[in-house]
């Protein structure tokens, strides 16, 4: 499933047998990896939370192929681009959290990564699903998935060295190649990426990640086509996607002609710009896209954040929360702190947290259910997505730093 909302019915048609042997000759089993404390003697909470999750992924969700399920009730066969890369995602902030033990399901993963790598395009690009074992890769391929593992690959380089650290930053490139030799950039609705190949919409979302990519591969490399990327993607984000009357990016513009812009507004489409403007800022050393970032916070606190629950609703049509969209709202608020030093935000993120911990969380298995209301009525309880187990073990070693 792509990152983007709504979608679930997208894949549903994708065939996919599941073979009978591994592909992989080394696996692992699904083992949760001891907590490493040999950096303090207190453990945050947070920190805590975050391993129990992993706890939870590793008996429910991790196959002895070194990938991860979709979920535990419907697809248990199927494993997604996305939500294998946000599991990558999570483990590295283990790793940068001192956890070094997380190091290897990290790395296992992003080995499995390559049977979702389309070896018959010289251009690549990541499918979006495939079998647990690697096997029947398909499903299309999206922009938004590919920006994320690009990403996503970028923090793993963060916290490696030598030639593993060589193969994410290059694995990183290959997905920045595909985005600009594929075609999903053109002058439709005035430029701006396509959600996927289908090229029907050009939503929010995909661009902040693909200019997010961009910005992170100039200030490692120095080359200046990925600047110059940043800058047309930023440009046009800004003359289209943004909405003036509430200091918030809109969700996406579809149609014919000059497209229809769906001004729906989402937490983590917000949360992917104010990353996107942070980085902005430090890379080109541009102090204007801090105050941007700090604007895009104030938006979201007064569109997309219930002062009742304390907690980043889903959209500004669905106030439910689900742990993964609404949880990217409190990375964004920890980079904000990381940038301004202003503990609201550190506030707003840690209440964002804990508010999804008290309706969102199983207090015995220690899972998150896919979405509930905002009292924890109407929760999906057949259904732990393994996107949103990531998200919460992701942002809770992150919040672990200053809680």
């Amino acid at each position: 499933m792509s990152i983007q909302h709504l979608r679930s019915g997208l894949l549903a048609a994708l065939s996919l047998v599941v073979a009978a042997s591994c592909s992989k000759s080394k696996s692992i089993q699904p083992v949760n990896p001891p907590p490493d404390t040999s950096k303090t003697s207190t453990v945050s909470a947070y920190l805590t939370k975050a391993q129990e999750t992993h706890a939870f992924i590793a008996s429910n969700l991790m196959t002895t192929n070194s990938s991860y399920r979709v979920n535990t009730s419907t697809s248990t066969g199927t494993a997604y681009e996305w939500y294998n890369v946000s599991q990558i995602y999570a483990d590295a902030a283990m790793v940068k959290a001192g956890q070094t033990s997380y190091m290897n399901t990290m790395n296992n993963t992003y080995n499995w990564m390559g049977h979702l790598w389309d070896t018959s395009d010289p251009n690549g690009g990541y499918f979006a699903a495939a079998n647990i074992d690697g096997t029947g890769a398909g499903g299309g391929k999206y922009a938004d998935d590919n920006s994320l593992t690009g990403m996503v690959y970028l923090d793993a380089y963060d916290v490696t060295t030598g030639s593993t650290q060589a193969a994410y930053l290059a694995s990183a490139e290959a997905c920045a190649n595909w985005l600009i030799k594929s075609g999903q950039w053109d002058t439709t609705f005035g430029g701006g990426f396509w959600w996927n190949t289908d090229k029907t919409l050009k939503p929010t979302q995909t661009n902040g990640l693909a200019m997010q990519l961009f910005l992170r591969l100039y200030k490692i490399t120095g080359q200046t086509t990925y600047r110059d990327w940043a800058n047309s993607v930023k440009t046009w984000l800004e003359t289209t996607m943004y909405d003036n009357a509430t200091n918030l990016y809109i969700w996406e513009i579809t149609g014919t002609g000059p497209g229809t812009r769906m001004t729906t507004e989402f937490t983590y489409d917000n949360a992917i710009m104010i990353e996107a403007d942070l980085l902005y800022a430090s890379v080109m050393n541009d102090n204007t896209y801090l105050a941007k970032a700090q604007t895009l916070g104030a938006g979201m606190h007064t569109t997309l954040w219930n002062s009742t629950y304390h907690v980043f609703i889903f959209n500004t049509a669905d106030a439910r929360i689900n742990p993964a969209w609404c949880v990217w709202g409190s990375q964004a608020m920890i980079k904000l702190y990381e940038a301004d030093n202003n503990a609201n935000w550190i506030t707003y993120a840690q209440q964002n947290i804990d508010a999804i911990n008290s309706v969102d969380r199983d207090p015995v298995s220690h899972g998150y259910y896919y979405f509930a209301g905002l009292d924890g009525s109407g929760k999906t309880t057949t259904d732990f997505e393994g996107v949103d187990q990531a998200w919460m073990q992701r942002t809770q070693a992150m919040l672990s730093k200053y809680k």
